[in-house]
């Protein structure tokens, strides 16, 4: 009876090849995924990145769902929103094998209902455990059958009919896909548009010889804000290994927040849909919600995490989603997340107008950040207690939404634990800089005090 504890996440399956997941595990992933989705006499989609271990995992995982009597649709190397445009498209569960920004030696899976639903640990991931760790049944039916199908072409003409870059003035766009699943899909996606393309590490390659595919830590920022700089253009994108996440990096090799990237495609989206409603996880900015306001939106604040984003965009029919991981979801997308949409509406928005984007993102930067803080500790509610208790102050305010935020006029700031590891993450705002820094080395003191 395998133990799945360790590699069955709150959103998705990932843990180390072979020695947490392995092809056995996978053809079983893909019986019980049947059962769950309730596929037999149907299909499921099947989609893969380009890590060593994709192509075995994944071929189990296919027998395991014929097994049970569900035709299996492969549509091959793909990136993430890739396979939740196959879902939606073909209106199918699907699984995509990846483990996004992690390392060489993990693989994982990403699974979802048809319609791109998630599957996450209340809506099918915790049966499918269940059913993988009691031993899935045997099917009495006749199995299904295996077929593959190249949905690149059709992905790629669905972004480029939800965003018109036909007024665009010509760019120089260098985008970084760290040996990842971009450099498949952005050719693609780019082609005949009024773009110069310059790539960095489009070779595919799930052992990231360049750097790690991981857009959250600066350190792998570094070669796509010299480049933009060295070549003088327009913009820089930085995919993760499966590409449904990107940073945007400005004429000077600066980082555009993921805040502000929110910010500006909310206020396109609302220009399309007036008066729609907005998604922001509790880490954004303050000035997401300002700016959707002034721009007759309505936002809505959640969790941090796809699963309760999507959940909240389908709860309040949100037009669109944002998240300081550089996630985005999109209604026109069946509220899944593509990084590569989200990039067509920046290059849109910076193509339409004839100031730099540095310029342009300045509009929708109003506040200091200090980006996400780790710190491990070994009494995260302990820690968490001390940081309220020191906050209990007139005009402050606190709630419990995702961990603890605090908020002031001023200044505001969430602590919330990791999911996986034993770590405190720590996000603080504030007005200005001086500020800013005074809060969080605050609430740093007390929460690495050696205790």
């Amino acid at each position: 009876m395998p133990d799945l504890s360790s590699i069955v996440k709150a959103y998705d399956i990932r843990g180390v090849v072979p020695d947490q997941l392995d092809e056995g595990i996978a053809r079983a992933v893909g019986a019980a995924f049947v059962r769950v989705t309730e596929a037999a006499g149907q299909a499921v989609v099947v989609g893969r990145d380009m890590r060593p271990s994709s192509p075995g995992l994944a071929a189990a995982f296919a027998e395991g769902a014929c097994a049970q009597g569900a035709d299996v649709v492969d549509i091959g190397l793909a990136s993430t929103d890739q396979l939740y445009f196959a879902s939606g498209h073909l209106d199918l569960p699907a699984a995509m094998f990846t483990a996004s920004h992690n390392p060489a030696r993990y693989n994982g899976m990403k699974l979802c209902r048809a319609g791109a639903s998630p599957v996450g640990a209340d809506s099918g991931l915790a049966q499918i455990r269940a059913l993988v760790e009691d031993g899935v049944p045997r099917y009495d039916g006749a199995p299904g059958a295996l077929r593959t199908e190249d949905l690149l072409p059709a992905y790629a003409k669905h972004l480029r009919s939800l965003v018109d870059l036909t007024h665009s003035r010509p760019l120089t766009v260098v985008v970084d896909a760290a040996n990842g699943m971009a450099g498949h899909t952005v050719p693609v996606v780019l082609e005949g548009l009024p773009v110069q393309l310059v790539p960095m590490y489009f070779e595919l390659d799930g052992t990231f010889p360049n750097h790690e595919a991981n857009p959250l830590e600066p350190a792998n920022l570094l070669d796509v804000r010299a480049k933009v700089r060295a070549v003088g253009a327009d913009i820089g994108l930085a995919f993760d290994g499966d590409a449904d996440r990107v940073f945007v990096i400005d004429e000077r090799g600066e980082p555009v927040t993921p805040s502000a990237v929110t910010a500006l495609v909310a206020v396109r989206e609302l220009a399309r849909h007036p008066g729609g409603t907005v998604i922001h996880n509790l880490i954004t900015s303050r000035a997401v919600p300002e700016i959707v306001r002034e721009h007759g939106g309505v936002p809505v604040r959640t969790r941090v995490g796809h699963s309760y984003i999507k959940a909240e965009m389908a709860r309040t029919d949100a037009i669109f989603g944002g998240e300081h991981s550089a996630h985005y979801y999109f209604r026109d997308f069946w509220r899944a997340d593509t990084g590569m949409l989200a990039a067509l509406h920046v290059l849109a928005a910076l193509g339409e107008q004839a100031e730099p984007l540095s310029v342009l993102a300045a509009d929708y930067s109003r506040y200091v950040a200090s980006g996400e803080l780790n710190s491990t500790v070994h009494d995260a509610a302990g820690r968490t207690a001390a940081v309220r208790a020191a906050f209990d102050r007139p005009g402050v305010e606190t709630d419990d939404l995702d961990g603890l935020t605090v908020t002031a006029p001023d200044w505001w700031f969430n602590l919330r634990s990791s999911n996986t590891e034993p770590l405190l993450r720590l996000n603080v705002e504030a007005a200005d800089e001086t500020t800013m820094q005074a809060v969080r080395d605050e609430v740093l003191s007390i929460v690495r005090k050696e205790t």
